[in-house]
């Protein structure tokens, strides 16, 4: 039993102190079963750019899969130039712009998404500070829907994915310059409303 749980303490370990690339490098050379890592690591991230941009959690959950099944398809495409998460986030929200545009509107953040990335937490709160709180992310997330598709896609990314200027330029393929731009034209306008 002890020999059991010492393996997958280490493999935990393992698991823990490698880094994405390395992972591919094994992945490309045969060691197909490591790819599940890269999947656990990611999904959050990934899961959450596609949903900020589409209507429901069924189609994220779709960009989501479709986005890890590229990634394994092209796997040898990817050259390092950026991280391996922002080339996968790349992926799932270029697939997610796509179907977007295709007709599908933009959906509002889930309250789980705001209240951990955009309100502070506190303990213990009153039923007035909840409600508070409730009213703000309503207000939050009315805001962030007007934007249009460019500014929200970058907001979003920035400000609730913690991607930096150049991530989130190299996931949207547009400049840094423009990203900042972006960016400053959202808040501007997501206080104005």
């Amino acid at each position: 039993m002890q020999v059991v749980e010492k393996s997958s303490v280490v493999a935990a370990a393992l698991e823990a102190t490698t880094s994405d690339e390395q992972i591919v490098e094994r992945v490309l050379r045969g060691e197909l079963g490591l790819f599940g890592q890269l999947i656990r690591r990611h999904n959050a991230r990934v899961y959450r750019a596609a949903r900020a941009i589409l209507d429901d959690d069924s189609e994220a959950e779709d960009v989501t899969q479709d986005a890890y099944v590229r990634a394994y398809e092209h796997l040898g495409a990817f050259e390092g130039r950026a991280r391996f998460c922002t080339w996968l986030t790349r992926i799932a929200v270029h697939e997610a712009l796509a179907r977007a545009r295709r007709g599908r509107r933009f959906a509002p953040l889930d309250a789980e998404t705001q209240e951990s990335s955009c309100m502070p937490t506190r303990s213990p709160r009153t039923p007035e500070q909840h409600a508070s709180d409730d009213e703000l992310r309503a207000l939050l997330e009315d805001a962030v829907i007007r934007l249009p598709e460019s500014f929200r896609a970058v907001f979003v990314l920035r400000e609730l994915e913690g991607m930096s200027c150049a991530e989130t330029a190299e996931c949207l393929g547009i400049p840094e310059a423009t990203v900042k731009t972006r960016l400053h034209r959202a808040r501007a306008a997501c206080r104005r409303h």
